[in-house]
């Protein structure tokens, strides 16, 4: 059996896989997020550690045999966010996120003093990524930043907790803006621009290599054999891939989670900066990716489900599945920039709003017009990434949005491209994180990474590409019109 540990923004998530592919058992715990200020957004690290004991306790009393049978551990979870930690391993401050944009001042100051920074990281500075975060930090938190001895990522902080090492995989890594994509190592340049050293950085390996092994004291707390290897695991998105069994040039995925990702496998490194999308390492050796990264996407239908009084995301999504294709080329149009925006804009300041509002708008209208901004975010994705050189033609659908056969069937028409599901779509992270786990005790990726068996087609439709064009042509001009207001 293979363990996979997904540390989400929402939710830490675990998985019990066998041998023969077959998913034994998913557990979860919920996680909050605290936003102290406009644009901040921050976790405790030690809230990612609970939710671990309490997914685990979970899968144990469900799955006792199988429980028992793990071998490997895989690590998966939320890319860019800061955990900050002093000489003797205590947390310094809550984490800052990957969807908070309070250094969006930092990047400009980064892009200025290094200008091959883009080539060098594979992205623009964004203030998503983690070098900005440490940059703010020294000057708005002094006091903290120069107690800082370690900088770990999420699931990384984690995996100190399981193996007692520092160690982070490359995917990951290539989040922080302090990685050589191309060389695989961590920058000296870069991590200059920060006041950091490599000493401060956790130690390198692959996603599908060792990454420590379960430490007797964690072992014994979680019920699990001491000595089994924890895998370099990935981040999120990098994982998910490895869930899908997108590890060849030209397979990719399609993530709706709290942000909407388009991830696309590349044979090289090929950064394309001007098209604010990034091109990072894979999370196998000598494969790297490029990708789009829209910051709210599904998080964009539960902050409506909250706004609008309904129950939940399911429900709204149901409220407008139900307009016909006369009201939905009526119903306002949405701007999902809740949080600001990566690909394409790179703006930091932009927010989301509702535009054509009549007395004639309802709870459906609006749940129609949240779920196809959201579309149109990830269509102006794609275009992006096929700017960067990116070829694909089927994407897997994952992330909680899979759910969703009336959203699968309007991506597939709005980014006029073949999207499948699977049954384990929802899992990917975790799916992904169990499967680097079982390459990490030798086996072939042949064996390991093959695609999950498909649950439903979706082909582009015609008459509602139709329906989505002339809508498309005015949610892209309006951010044109909105950008210098915000």
């Amino acid at each position: 059996m293979f363990l996979g540990i997904d540390i989400g923004t929402s939710e830490v998530k675990t998985l019990l896989l066998s041998e023969t592919h077959e998913v034994i058992g998913v557990a979860g715990a919920a996680l909050e997020v605290s936003r102290p200020a406009p644009g901040h957004s921050e976790q405790s690290p030690e809230s990612w550690w609970t939710g671990t004991q309490t997914a685990l306790a979970a899968l144990r009393t469900r799955h006792p045999e199988a429980y028992a049978a793990v071998s490997a551990i895989g690590l998966s979870g939320q890319m860019h966010g800061a955990v900050l930690l002093d000489k003797d391993d205590a947390v310094l401050r809550p984490a800052i996120l990957w969807n908070d944009v309070r250094s969006a001042a930092e990047c400009l100051d980064l892009m200025a003093e290094l200008p091959a920074l883009p080539q060098l990281a594979g992205s623009l500075a964004m203030p998503g990524f983690t070098a900005p975060k440490l940059r703010w930090l020294a000057t708005h938190e002094p006091e903290v930043f120069s107690e800082v001895a370690k900088v770990l990522l999420p699931k990384d902080y984690v995996r100190l907790l399981l193996t007692g090492e520092y160690i982070t995989d490359l995917s990951d890594a290539s989040g922080t803006m302090w990685l050589d994509v191309a060389k695989r190592t961590w920058s000296r340049e870069l991590l200059a621009l920060t006041g950091l050293s490599e000493s401060h950085m956790p130690r390198l390996a692959e996603g599908s290599a060792s990454g420590g092994v379960l430490s007797a004291s964690a072992a014994k707390l979680l019920g699990l054999r001491p000595g089994i290897v924890v895998a370099g695991g990935a981040g999120d998105n990098a994982s998910s891939a490895i869930g899908m069994g997108a590890v060849q040039a030209g397979q990719g995925f399609l993530s709706l989670g709290t942000s909407g990702v388009l991830f696309v496998v590349t044979p090289s490194y090929q950064p394309n900066a001007a098209s604010a999308t990034h091109a990072f390492c894979h999370a196998i050796p000598g494969r790297w990716h490029q990708m789009s990264v829209m910051l709210s996407a599904a998080s964009c239908l539960q902050w409506a489900a909250g706004a609008l009084g309904v129950a939940s995301a399911g429900a709204l999504e149901a409220l407008a599945s139900q307009l016909s294709a006369a009201q939905q080329a009526e119903a306002p149009l949405f701007l999902p920039y809740l949080s600001g925006e990566r690909t394409p804009h790179n703006d930091a300041r932009i927010r989301g709003s509702f535009h054509g509002l009549s007395g004639g708008t309802d709870q459906a209208a609006l749940a129609y017009a949240v779920i196809e901004g959201v579309s149109f975010g990830l269509t102006d994705g794609l275009k992006a990434l096929q700017q960067a050189g990116s070829t694909v033609s089927r994407l897997s659908l994952v992330g909680g949005g899979a759910r969703s056969a009336f959203w699968a069937q309007q991506l597939a028409s709005s980014l006029n491209i073949e999207i499948v599901t699977h049954a384990e779509s929802t899992a990917g992270g975790a799916l992904g994180a169990a499967r680097l786990a079982w390459l990490a005790t030798g086996a072939s990726e042949a064996m390991v990474c093959v695609p999950p068996a498909i649950d439903k087609i979706y082909q582009p439709d015609a008459a509602e590409q139709a329906r989505l064009a002339p809508r498309y042509a005015r949610f892209s001009a309006l951010y044109q019109a909105l950008k210098n207001i915000h």
